[in-house]
């Protein structure tokens, strides 16, 4: 199983925007020239995310767009849900109606099981976690010179 890209470039978007909250708004453009992403395939991205109130956009000249809550209060279960429109492995996981050997069929627990543990882990992550990760580890990276 993988995670689409535009789940992983969105969460990326995330990131950055967890990385200047409380700094004010941020461009797209800006958010793709740090992340080497497309503009536009951010624009794309950013729509469903903020009909999900987990983005705020404003326009003008001080414009773009910020985080609608703290990092901290933003679990990666809500984006990833956002953009993969819902977080399932199988179909009759979560409707036992889609499938028609729902009643003899043993792996549909295993996949159940697989599906809430894979649930569990987004929910225990935060932005905030992802944001104090990137910091750490770019704060490694800091050579200096005299």
């Amino acid at each position: 199983m993988k995670m689409s890209t535009k789940t992983r470039y969105g969460t990326r978007l995330m990131l950055e925007l967890g990385l200047y909250y409380e700094q004010g708004p941020l461009l797209l453009k800006d958010i793709a020239r740090l992340e080497d992403i497309s503009e536009k395939y951010l624009s794309q991205i950013v729509i469903p995310l903020k009909n999900a109130g987990l983005v705020n956009s404003f326009r003008g000249a001080r414009g773009g767009y910020v985080l609608a809550r703290q990092p901290a209060q933003i679990n990666m279960r809500e984006i990833v849900e956002v953009l993969e429109g819902g977080i399932t492995l199988v179909d009759c996981a979560n409707r036992p109606t889609s499938c028609v050997r729902i009643s003899q069929c043993v792996t549909r627990t295993l996949w159940d099981e697989m599906g809430q543990r894979m649930i569990q882990v987004l929910e225990e992550f935060t932005l905030a976690d992802l944001v104090e990760q990137c910091k750490t580890k770019n704060s490694k990276n800091i050579v200096y010179s005299i």
